[in-house]
């Protein structure tokens, strides 16, 4: 399966704190991954060109999705 979706990155800029950039994900890949809300994830470093985004504890396939 392959799957492509462009973005851009926004900037969060608040007083007295340090400017950040969010990206995000787009929903049909959110759920194609089962994706949940405040799930914890890790972003690691390839290249300047590449990151991967690593899940900390993906939950178990769903019944009935096929590997």
């Amino acid at each position: 399966m392959q799957a492509e979706y462009e973005m851009k990155m926004q900037v969060i800029r608040s007083k007295g704190r340090a400017s950040r950039l969010f990206v995000n994900i787009p929903m049909p890949l959110a759920a194609a991954l089962d994706l949940q809300a405040g799930e914890r994830v890790r972003w690691q470093l390839l290249s300047r060109s590449d990151l991967r985004l690593v899940r900390i504890a993906a939950p178990s396939p769903a019944k009935g999705l096929k590997k």
